[in-house]
């Protein structure tokens, strides 16, 4: 969970000086990103929202997804989700010392608004997207992006529907190879 939370904020091989089991996180989350960024179906969600959010669309296709796996929580894991989210959060706390400093300021303004349970309502998403484009460096329309997916909720639903099990399977494989001596 670290390593998939930092890697984003680990560049080059500096990802070799951390433990074991946050290596494989952060692997794991880039695995992650170059399945997602190239995949066919992600690429419908970002081709709807490139003409509207231009460079950002790709985050915003991820936040999307983020807000389909949080609605549908229960679809993929046992533990209600604001147990899981109170738990990540503390995890993340009790490992700070391999969070970089950019990586802890994230977690302040995520767990302040608590992005992990408020993804899964538009209000919450909505919240989330308009913060994070008041601190992007370009100009944005993010405040804008809850609103245009409720419009083309059933699309983007689809299109997550039709990724997320791939993604599963693929992440599935790749935590087998990554736990293989």
């Amino acid at each position: 969970m670290v390593g998939n939370f930092i890697a984003d904020h680990i560049r080059g091989y500096n990802w070799k000086s951390y433990p074991q089991e946050i290596q494989q996180g952060i692997v794991l989350h880039r695995f992650i990103d170059e399945f997602t960024d190239h995949h066919p179906t992600v690429e419908r969600t970002k081709a709807l929202l490139r003409p509207v959010f231009h460079k950002y669309s790709p985050v915003i296709s991820d936040i999307y997804y983020d807000h389909f796996l949080a609605s549908g929580w229960l679809q993929y894991s046992s533990i209600a989700l604001i147990d899981y989210s109170r738990y990540a959060y503390q995890v993340l706390h009790n490992h700070e010392k391999y969070l970089p400093e950019r990586t802890q300021r994230m977690l302040n303004y995520m767990e302040a608004d608590n992005w992990l349970l408020n993804y899964a309502s538009l209000d919450g998403l909505n919240k989330a997207l308009s913060g994070m484009g008041r601190r992007a460096r370009f100009e944005n329309n993010m405040n804008e992006a809850a609103a245009f997916l409720a419009e083309n909720y059933l699309s983007i639903t689809k299109d997550f529907s039709d990724f997320f099990p791939e993604l599963e399977a693929a992440v599935s494989d790749k935590i087998k190879l990554l736990q293989t001596p």
